[in-house]
């Protein structure tokens, strides 16, 4: 499979759970539509990174090699990596407390998370995906 192929993959694998995300927001599941929306940015990301041939690292948060190879990306692109690298980051961090809750203190994901928080999360996404799918685009031509 060539780093094209592969950044469509994750493109349909982050549109699929962007979907859940809203269906999880319209009935009230405000920690799954957070963690929804952070895979989806971490797969549009890494498909951004396949896209341009580099290869994807295991952990999470990839905005630091966003930024380490920006000069790979379209200058319009390069343009919204410091963006992305937060987005990418914050979300990062409520990946565990989304699905877990705070285990040490005991607080489900239920009561760490409301409307507000998922639909803050959700334009996170949306914002991610409009980019990723630009490039995307882009690169076909």
């Amino acid at each position: 499979m060539n780093n094209v192929s592969m950044a469509q993959s994750y493109l349909r694998q982050a549109e699929e759970r962007i979907r859940h995300a809203k269906e999880a927001l319209e009935r009230g599941n405000y920690p799954y539509v957070v963690r929804q929306c952070q895979e989806s940015v971490e797969l549009l990301l890494k498909a951004a990174l396949r896209l341009v041939g580099v290869e994807v690292p295991k952990w999470h948060d990839v905005g630091p090699v966003l930024k380490r190879e920006a000069q790979r990306f379209p200058e319009w692109f390069q343009v919204e990596i410091p963006a992305l690298a937060r987005i990418s980051r914050k979300l990062r961090r409520e990946r565990e407390l989304s699905m877990y809750g705070d285990e040490e203190s005991g607080i489900p994901p239920d009561e760490l998370y409301d409307r507000s928080d998922a639909e803050e999360a959700l334009n996170y996404a949306l914002n991610v995906y409009s980019i990723v799918l630009k490039l995307i685009q882009q690169h076909k031509t």
